[in-house]
């Protein structure tokens, strides 16, 4: 039986077992492979392994390795894969080992069911694992629609989320605007990719950035000073104010929604909207991404209402 898995530290209360267990009813082994060395990991998904996710902190030594076989004529890396220095997916097939990056994926999808509900079952429906690729497409040609004139992204945090984040945002047709604690870290993801025309705002803007952008992708692990003071009647009038939080586990945005307290987690696996606001769980993110990665491991479609399912009973 091929073997599918997980590479990280710490990875033990990692939601990606259940997740993929879900996904194909159990008839697929899923397996964490933790330890802080991750030659040794890598090793492991070598030798024993079809495919693997990879979580931190590995993801950009994934990637070197990924490099190393494409130089090599043993492999080929995604574009999202260039575009941010990272990869989440390796997976080894008769043309050598192919590497993606679905958090970009995850986002796509991720904010393309918010202005589109049910776009993303249905382009799944009639593509099966490859069901991205036409997501994608999809929010690129009707962005206009809800949007007349062209949005703009605010993404909080350039570490590799946010990096992953800053791309996709760009790819979907945003204007995007990077901050970061650190402000010479967003300028660097800014020079490294001036095809996108990143804008950078010091994060003391962060509340008149969070007003007018249409949409913010907040990576930060913890909540910045300025989110208590957040009104959540601020959107602007182009169209609908997304709101996509990273963290699921302990999110600081959610308290902005009418009924919705901070912290208390907004149903899973679900957009919660409240008028032209509307906030998506991080765990959309990691529902979304994973969609697309287990496609691509296994080349089968995975149970998309079964992986909510599991999600809403964690």
């Amino acid at each position: 039986m091929e073997k599918y898995g997980l590479i990280g530290h710490p990875i033990a209360d990692s939601q990606s077992p259940k997740l993929f267990a879900a996904a194909y009813g159990g008839a697929l082994r899923y397996d964490l492979i933790q330890g802080a060395d991750f030659e040794k990991s890598y090793g492991t998904f070598l030798s024993e392994y079809k495919a693997v996710n990879v979580t931190a902190p590995f993801k950009e030594l994934a990637f070197a390795q990924a490099v190393a076989l494409a130089k090599d004529g043993r492999g080929s890396i995604s574009g999202p894969c260039l575009k941010t220095g990272a990869t989440n997916l390796m997976v080894k097939t008769p043309e050598g080992m192919m590497a993606y990056n679905t958090d970009f994926t995850g986002i796509i999808l991720s904010v393309a069911d918010a202005l589109f509900p049910g776009v993303v079952r249905e382009c799944y429906r009639q593509f099966g694992e490859r069901g991205h690729i036409k997501v994608h497409q999809f929010v690129r040609e009707n962005l206009q629609e809800i949007y007349p004139l062209k949005p703009q992204a605010l993404i909080v945090g350039c570490g590799g989320a946010g990096k992953a984040a800053a791309v996709a945002a760009a790819e979907m047709g945003f204007s995007v605007v990077l901050m970061n604690r650190t402000e010479q870290r967003a300028r660097e993801i800014a020079a490294a990719l001036p095809e996108y025309q990143f804008i950078v705002d010091h994060i003391t803007d962060f509340k008149e950035a969070f007003r007018e952008c249409d949409l913010v992708i907040y990576t930060l692990p913890v909540a910045l000073p300025e989110v208590a003071d957040l009104q959540p009647s601020t959107a602007p009038s182009s169209g609908p104010k997304l709101i996509l939080e990273a963290n699921y586990k302990t999110p600081c945005l959610d308290g902005l929604l009418p009924g919705v307290a901070p912290g208390a987690h907004a149903p899973s696996a679900a957009t919660v909207a409240s008028g032209p606001l509307r906030y998506i769980p991080g765990i959309n993110w990691l529902l979304y991404q994973a969609l697309t990665g287990y496609g691509l491991m296994t080349g089968r479609t995975p149970d998309f209402s079964a992986m909510q399912e599991s999600i809403t009973a964690r």
